[in-house]
């Protein structure tokens, strides 16, 4: 069973440099970073990315691009350029959205649904040629804003190189969250952690421990075979302290994840 490692989306920290994210990665102890395409490494720009790519080697940090590229509204040429600056960053991952942003997945025709999933079928193919997993954004008012269009869409798409992430809409109650990653848990690559409420208010990460811990454990197996990070986004108040905080309540649920799965591996042996 694959352990989940804990990291950091760096728009959590929209206005802070770079360089400062990756000291305060390790100073949270955290695996990896997943930078922001809109914040700190834009696409296109290959020496920004490589510098970013060096700081995180030489911090022992992996990397993923969260790139904000939604097929079909952007079209190959723009994936091409956030693919190259991904594999510029030493990225192993890199998110797209799926869908028209801010466009509930609800107002599409099938025809449309159709072309989005050729789209990103073509980006997962050529993201395969350099080595680079592609992974669809699982968010409101996207295509993958609820269970059943997000299970057909990458179904439609049907391309090994493209996986899903997982987040919980803010208030979605446990059983909800829980029938969910049953539903597409064999697709999902990475989750983002946080903990809101149904009005995007941000509280403490250890306020919503029970929950993350319970759909962590509960995780299905998925086909996705690479290092899988568990990805803190936004915290209270934007205050590093607070992420701080946050992350080593992360570190914590996740060592209770992978011991309570390692030993359900055990009994079952």
């Amino acid at each position: 069973m694959i352990g989940i490692e804990p990291a950091l989306c760096s728009v959590t920290f929209r206005k802070m440099p770079a360089d400062e994210i990756v000291a305060l990665a390790v100073e949270a102890r955290l695996a990896a970073v997943e930078w922001a395409g809109d914040a700190h490494v834009s696409p296109g720009d290959l020496p920004a990315a490589r510098a970013v790519a060096r700081r995180c080697e030489n911090a022992g940090l992996k990397t993923s691009y969260g790139s904000y590229i939604a097929p079909p509204t952007d079209d190959f040429a723009a994936f091409k350029s956030a693919l190259e600056t991904a594999v510029a960053l030493g990225a192993s991952n890199i998110r797209i959205w799926a869908g028209t942003r801010e466009r509930d997945s609800s107002n599409y025709s099938a025809e449309e649904r159709r072309h989005a999933a050729e789209a990103i079928r073509q980006m997962g193919a050529e993201a395969a040629r350099h080595g680079v997993t592609v992974s669809l954004e699982y968010h409101p008012q996207s295509l993958t804003d609820e269970t059943l269009s997000a299970q057909s869409l990458i179904e439609a798409v049907g391309h090994p190189n493209v996986y899903l992430y997982w987040q919980p809409r803010p208030g979605l109650p446990l059983k909800e969250a829980l029938t969910e990653i049953a539903q597409v848990g064999e697709h999902i690559s990475h989750v983002h952690v946080f903990a809101w409420d149904r009005c995007r208010n941000r509280f403490a990460l250890a306020t919503a421990a029970d929950y993350w811990r319970t759909v962590l454990t509960a995780l299905p197996q998925s086909r996705w075979r690479g290092r899988r990070f568990a990805m803190l986004e936004f915290v209270a108040g934007d205050d590093p302290a607070a992420f701080l905080a946050d992350a080593g309540t992360l570190r914590q649920i996740l060592r209770v994840e992978l011991s309570l799965r390692t030993s359900g591996d055990a009994d079952g042996d």
